[in-house]
Formats: structure tokens, C-alpha cells, sequence
């Protein structure tokens, strides 16, 4: 099955990461003078660079902001979650995992992979059903990282839990009002941040199945942040806690 990515970023990291591009196209107008770098990547990789009307863009890539350029590739491929575990443990680090439960909105899945390439963050689980998966949104928004970050769908995320537990790994969930706040729990050992849907937070059978519970200290009037911010917030407070340790 084929898939169409879109936007500067997105399309020039998947060409560096070695995805297989079928072509790329890029808009034929005033503006994309910047798309030259990319456009002689792209011919110096054998990938085939064909200029077309940006309506032609916007059909291929509906919904997307292109930036003038869309690459045609096969659809994402998923990683096994046995083999995140196996990186995380071949890279002598302790294991760091993100597990989202139910994460709807594409902007952000994307925001999360983009920060969990940042922060180092070995693997990303997301749910195979009532969840968005990697689509050219989620690409366009992760800024490329979609093609770094291993992203592992499965078919039952407490299940899932309940396996990393037994693999040693210390599952959190971020929980609005919890006892604790996520500066109180030593987030320096084996873990996976689980983070909730944007409107119904973590189900109970997810939060029931998690070690610990933890807030983000929030001072303000506004109850809750937007679910790719919480998980930004929580993954950066692990980085800050394994550089001082």
C-alpha cells in the first residue's frame, strides 16, 4: 500500500533516513526556490523528482500543509514491541518507552514522536484500534521523526503494561490530581510514561494496570494541558533526571 508525506521537513528526513521513496513531487510555482538542497538529494539518492501544479499536491496530500513538496512512499511500517525492548536493551541505557492510550488526534501523536526522538525515548506503543496511527499528518507534524522513533501497535495496551512490568520496566501514568507529581518519582530507572486520550484521559483498566500515578504541578486557573505538552513535559523531566544521576 502506498502513502503520500508531505511537508519540507517530513519528506527530507524520510530521504535521509534511507525510506524507500518511490518519487517526490514538488510544486511548479514562485517559492519553492528552497526545495533545491532537497530536490538534488533526491536525484543524488536515484529518487525520481517530478514538478507538478500545487493543486496536484493538495490532492495527493488533502489536509496536509506540503510546503510545495510530497514524496510518495510505501505506508509506514510498525515495529514489534520485542524488538524496542531489545534495542532499548542494547543500547546500555535504562529502557524509556511512551505508551499512549487512545491518543486521537493526529497533530498529537506527531508533537510526541517529535519530542520523543528529542529526548532520546527508545520506542513509542500506541493501540491498533480507537487510536490514529502513522499517517501523513502525523508525519508532517513529527517533523521527520516518525522515521527515527519505533512506533509498536498493539492489541491491548493493559495487557501490554502488564508484559513490561514482568520485563522490569516501571510504568507511570499521567493522571491529573494525582498524590504525587511527576518531580517526586525516580523516573532514573526502567520506565514507559503512559499518557491518556485527550478527552477521557487513561482508562481505568489502564490506570488500575500502571505502577504509579503522577501529576504535573499546574498553578493556573486552566484543569488539565493539551495531552502532546503533559507528554513533552513528562519525558523531559526523565532526561533532566538521568543527566543529574
Amino acid at each position: 500500500m502506498e502513502q503520500y508525506i508531505g511537508g519540507r521537513h517530513a519528506v527530507l528526513e524520510a530521504l535521509r533516513s534511507g525510506r524507500a521513496l518511490h518519487k517526490i513531487y514538488v510544486a511548479d510555482s514562485p517559492g519553492t526556490s528552497g526545495l533545491a538542497a532537497l530536490t538534488a538529494e533526491a536525484k543524488q539518492a536515484g529518487v525520481p523528482v517530478q514538478r507538478v501544479d500545487k493543486r496536484k499536491l493538495d490532492q495527493l496530500a488533502p489536509g496536509v500543509r506540503h510546503q510545495g513538496v510530497v514524496a510518495q512512499t510505501a505506508a509506514y511500517g510498525y515495529a514489534e514491541l520485542d524488538d524496542i525492548l531489545r534495542a532499548a536493551a542494547d543500547s546500555g541505557e535504562a529502557p524509556f518507552l511512551v505508551v499512549l492510550d487512545e491518543i486521537e488526534d493526529p497533530h498529537n501523536l506527531g508533537s510526541i514522536l517529535r519530542t520523543a526522538e528529542c529526548a532520546g525515548v527508545h520506542g513509542v506503543v500506541i493501540p491498533k484500534r480507537r487510536s490514529v496511527g502513522l499517517t501523513a499528518t502525523v508525519a508532517k507534524t513529527s517533523a521527520g521523526a516518525v522515521e527515527h522513533v519505533p512506533v509498536a501497535r498493539v492489541t491491548n495496551i493493559a495487557q501490554t503494561i502488564e508484559r513490561l512490568k514482568r520485563e522490569g520496566i516501571w510504568t507511570v501514568a499521567a493522571v491529573g490530581g494525582a498524590e504525587r507529581t511527576i518531580h517526586d518519582i525516580d523516573l532514573t530507572v526502567p520506565v514507559a510514561l503512559v499518557i491518556g486520550n485527550e478527552h477521557k484521559g487513561i482508562g481505568r483498566l489502564v490506570r488500575e494496570t500502571c505502577d504509579l500515578e503522577a501529576g504535573i504541578p499546574m498553578y493556573g486557573r486552566i484543569a488539565s494541558l493539551n495531552a502532546s505538552v503533559a507528554a513533552g513535559i513528562m519525558m523531559y523531566e526523565a532526561v533532566r533526571q538521568r543527566l543529574l544521576r
